[in-house]
């Protein structure tokens, strides 16, 4: 997993190009760049691994929303995130978005070559139907929201369902990952709350 400073510089500038909302390209600058939670897992080890995430625009081209490859890794093994999606960020109606999520294909050829993303075909890629993340702004320095009910389906340490809770913010982004079985009793993610990365760049 690399630090794309130079990707991710010229990624920003294409965002106001795009025609997007004001709000919409807010909410996607906030969502880009290097987050890692070092700070919260030396405060509590015993709950939180240091967990480094990378929010990498691609495809800026497009103008049905905006894209990313999103890489998640446990420091010291870099090279095999165990987490590696596509997003595509859109607002379904004013100050309402939308975050679909994509699975790829043999994702460890892209890990930390956020670039050979570029000339992959976005038809190859599969959305996971039920697990969109829908985010509203909660005051001017926050956007807040998560998936819908048991709508994401999970088969992950015999869980039935998965959900997320996501807070974004202009220096960090919140993620409460958890997967839960048949009687409603959560069987994986963290138990405490949210697990806080911070962004570096």
């Amino acid at each position: 997993m690399k630090r794309l400073t130079g990707i991710l510089l010229l990624s920003i500038l294409f965002l106001d190009l795009r025609g997007q909302s004001a709000e919409l390209n807010i909410l996607a600058k906030w969502m880009q760049g290097s987050f890692d939670s070092q700070e919260q897992h030396l405060k509590d080890t015993a709950n939180y691994f240091d967990i480094r995430l990378e929010i990498i625009p691609v495809w800026a081209d497009r103008s049905d929303g905006i894209w990313f490859y999103v890489e998640q890794a446990v420091a010291g093994h870099l090279d095999k995130p165990y987490r590696q999606r596509i997003y595509q960020l859109t607002e379904n109606a004013k100050g309402e978005f939308e975050s679909k999520i994509f699975l790829l294909t043999d994702p460890l050829r892209f890990a930390g070559h956020s670039e050979l993303i570029e000339k992959l075909n976005p038809d190859s890629i599969t959305k996971k139907e039920g697990c969109s993340v829908f985010l509203r702004r909660a005051d001017r320095k926050t956007f807040q929201g998560g998936t819908v009910g048991k709508n994401c389906p999970s088969e992950r340490g015999g869980s039935k369902y998965a959900t997320s809770e996501v807070l974004i913010t202009e220096s960090k982004l919140e993620s409460w990952d958890r997967g839960f079985d048949e009687k409603d009793v959560q069987v994986w993610g963290a138990e405490k709350g949210a697990y806080i990365f911070i962004k570096k760049q």
